[in-house]
Order: structure tokens, then C-alpha cells, then sequence
């Protein structure tokens, strides 16, 4: 019989500590080595995103495009955590993301990170990889974030919805600060041609509208009906249903507290924010998004 190796984990909530100028977790910098000497391939694709915007999302949708025709039974057996590695995540003795990526049977190998721009391994840049990177607006960001926070049992206690808010607009988050990421990102594909930069709002307004954008990018031309099937697979509350996407198998989320997939809307912020604290993150919007080009709506 084989034994959980989860049985034996020491899961704890953990501390922020400063590394390189970021806020981390050890979770996500115990293996930082192996990390930054990962080899990618030419064919890889990263997927990089500011936790909570839309990652499993993008990842399912990636997998039914290149998968979901040839390996069906994939998407019924093997949950998206394990077809889509998280590369900087390392929970011993289960394993690392570095190890799951390496062992991936599928090519491409599809690879998530949530790693700010100047972290990712630098083999991704040498092999010109292309990378799909999504960005949500910061007020959905930051209450998804939160709700995350209170499930996941390896990140730092969040405490109350008020200082976390505040947080947040310090940077003081696991991966750092939402401005920096999102900034950095888009900075980056000004000179490096092979990022797809999408928007998880204008995923929620037209799913298929940005399947057809994503396919552009990649070379891909599913069928019409190939498109229209993985267009309702990946709608929020087939996902929510689906236990290889829900990531009810992950043992590191106490699904007592909160759904992983919780809203999946626009505009969720307003059911959170006061007035006040409204009015005091716009300020401090408007102080740190210094880039016009990069616009984000918080309603759609």
C-alpha cells in the first residue's frame, strides 16, 4: 500500500521575510537554487500571473487546447496541480515544482509561475519561450487574495479584512507587491515579443473571444466545435464542479473556511471595500500606477 507522503507533512502557516527586495514565503525560495537553474525548453510555455488572477483558469484552457484532444483521460485523472507545475513551490518531503516540471511527459510542457519578472529562470528568456501572463484588476486581486489567505494553510495568517488591505498596498504580500508585478510584466513585453499579456476581466466578458486571441498567439486552430466545447469546460461553475480543477485534492487548503473557487466575478471589491477604504486605495492607485498604457477595469 502506498503511503500519503501528505500524512507526514509539517504544513504550518509561515512568516514573510524580505528576499531581494520581494516579500516571500520559504515555501517558494527553499529550492531557489534548482529554480533559477531550471532548463526550459524552446517548446515550454510559462504561464505567469500575480496569485489570484486567474491562473488555474489559464492553465485549463492551455492543457484543453493542446490535450484535451489526444489525452482525454488526462483531464479526468490527473488533477491541473500535477499537469501544470508550479515551479517555484517546494513542499518536502512531497516534492518540488522544479522535479514535477522536469518529469513532465507532455510537450510542450506547460509550467506555472508566479514568480515577479525579474525572478524567472533565465533559461525561459534564452530559449525564447512564449509566455502567457494575466493580470486582474487590484481590488478583485486583493479580496481573492485574502479569502485564498484564510484557506491556504501555508501562507501567512491574514488576519482582519482592514490591515490586510493595507498590506496589500504596502507590497507586503507572498510575491511581493501587485504594482510591481503587474508593471514589471508589462514593461517586459515592450522588448520581449513572446508574452501574451491578458486581462482576467476581459476573460469573464468574452471566454471565447480571448480563447481566439490566446490560439493567435500560440499558432493553434482548433475546430469550431473543438473551441465551443473547451469555451464550456472552462466556464467558472463547470470548473468549480470539476475535482480536477477545484483543487479539492490539494491538502493544503481547508475547504471549511472558503471555496478555492470562490466568485470568479468582476466587481466582487464592492461587496468588501467601505467607502473609505475605497477612496484611500484610489489614492494610492493613482500614485504607484505610473504607466497609462497598462489600464485595468475594476467593473465591466
Amino acid at each position: 500500500m502506498s503511503v500519503d507522503p501528505y500524512k507526514k507533512l509539517d504544513i504550518r502557516r509561515t512568516q514573510l521575510f524580505d528576499f531581494h527586495g520581494v516579500s516571500m514565503t520559504h515555501y517558494f525560495t527553499d529550492n531557489w537554487e534548482n529554480v533559477q537553474n531550471f532548463q526550459a525548453r524552446p517548446d515550454d510555455i510559462l504561464i505567469a500571473t500575480y496569485p489570484k488572477a486567474g491562473t488555474t483558469w489559464v492553465s485549463y484552457i492551455l492543457d484543453l487546447l493542446y490535450f484535451g484532444q489526444t489525452s482525454p483521460e488526462r483531464q479526468t485523472s490527473i488533477p491541473i496541480i500535477d499537469r501544470v507545475p508550479f515551479l517555484e513551490k517546494t513542499i518536502l518531503p512531497v516534492g518540488s515544482g522544479v522535479d514535477l516540471a522536469n518529469n513532465l511527459p507532455t510537450s510542450p510542457r506547460l509550467i506555472k509561475t508566479h514568480l515577479p519578472v525579474q525572478f524567472v529562470p533565465k533559461s525561459f528568456w534564452e530559449q525564447s519561450c512564449r509566455v502567457v501572463y494575466v493580470a486582474r484588476n487590484a481590488k478583485d486581486n486583493v479580496v481573492s487574495y485574502f479569502h485564498f489567505d484564510r484557506m491556504t494553510q501555508i501562507q501567512p495568517e491574514p488576519g482582519d479584512w482592514s490591515s490586510y488591505l493595507h498590506r496589500f498596498m504596502e507590497g507586503k504580500m507572498v510575491f511581493g507587491s501587485w504594482y510591481d508585478h503587474v508593471n514589471g510584466w508589462w514593461k517586459k513585453k515592450q522588448t520581449y515579443s513572446k508574452i501574451h499579456y491578458m486581462f482576467f476581466e476581459d476573460m469573464v466578458e468574452d471566454t471565447g473571444r480571448e480563447i481566439d486571441k490566446l490560439c493567435c498567439f500560440l499558432g493553434l486552430s482548433p475546430s469550431a466545435e473543438e473551441k465551443k466545447q473547451i469555451t464550456g469546460r472552462v466556464q467558472f461553475d463547470n470548473m468549480k464542479k470539476n475535482d480536477m480543477t477545484n483543487q479539492s485534492t490539494n491538502p493544503i487548503l481547508d475547504f471549511k473556511i472558503s471555496p478555492f473557487m470562490r466568485k470568479g466575478k468582476v466587481g466582487d471589491w464592492k461587496n468588501h471595500f467601505t467607502v473609505a477604504q475605497n477612496e484611500e486605495f484610489d489614492e494610492d492607485y493613482k500614485k504607484k500606477m505610473k504607466d497609462l498604457s497598462l489600464q485595468f477595469r475594476t467593473v465591466i
